[in-house]
């Protein structure tokens, strides 16, 4: 009981999607202006720096508080998991926080992609990566100029890093990492398909590559 009850406290956490909340308040649904994408890149594109901040604060910060709060909150009318179910439920409640954001539901199911609760997630069971997964994808916007690719790039590297740094990697962390490489990709599928045809904006104020042209 314990288990599902906080997985299920963190999605309702994720389904509080910061750009609908705010866009709200401002009168506005960001998911019928620029890409339809309810996420940061869009917020910033048709709202601006501050509510892009905004957005960034509550989307990451949601995260962090399902993981690093809900999943060791003492729960004494749930009843206690096993310890082969704790182990897993930082993760279990960052992927609920993820899936949330994605399909809020409180928002129709129409979410972002969920890159900005990644990393709020990874803030709270493991910060240690953060500072990797923002250089690579902020070495791959600077190069190429696509935050999506970007994206996907950062995701991608942390199962990869995790192999790389820990002889034996924890199991539960290892798994979240490629679930979430595998699930971020799916949500950037749009911007995949834009990308070959050639249509996908680029960040040009990052992409350094691209300057002058």
């Amino acid at each position: 009981m314990e288990f599902a009850a906080k997985v299920f406290v963190s999605y309702l956490l994720g389904s509080l999607v910061g750009s609908l909340l705010l866009g709200r308040l401002r009168g506005v649904d960001i998911r019928s202006m620029g890409s339809g994408n309810a996420g940061g890149t869009n917020a910033l594109r048709t709202q601006g720096a501050w509510f892009a901040a905004g957005v960034a604060l509550i989307d990451v910060g949601k995260a962090w508080l399902a993981t690093h709060y809900v999943s060791v909150w003492p729960w004494p009318y749930a009843g206690q998991s096993s310890p082969a179910l704790a182990e897993w439920l930082p993760v279990a409640c960052a992927t609920a926080a993820v899936l949330g954001h994605v399909y809020p539901l409180f928002h129709g199911f129409r979410g972002g992609k969920g890159a900005a609760t990644w990393i709020g997630a990874l803030l709270g069971i493991a910060p240690y990566t953060l500072l990797a997964v923002l250089s690579a994808w902020l070495i791959t916007v600077m190069l190429i100029g696509y935050v999506s690719l970007a994206t996907m790039s950062a995701a991608w590297l942390l199962p990869f890093l995790l192999i790389a740094t820990r002889p034996m990697p924890a199991h539960p962390l290892l798994t979240f990492a490629v679930v979430m490489a595998l699930f971020i990709t799916y949500t950037h599928r749009s911007n995949i398909a834009r990308i070959r045809a050639g249509t996908e904006p680029r960040a040009r104020r990052l992409w350094v590559l691209g300057r002058g042209r």
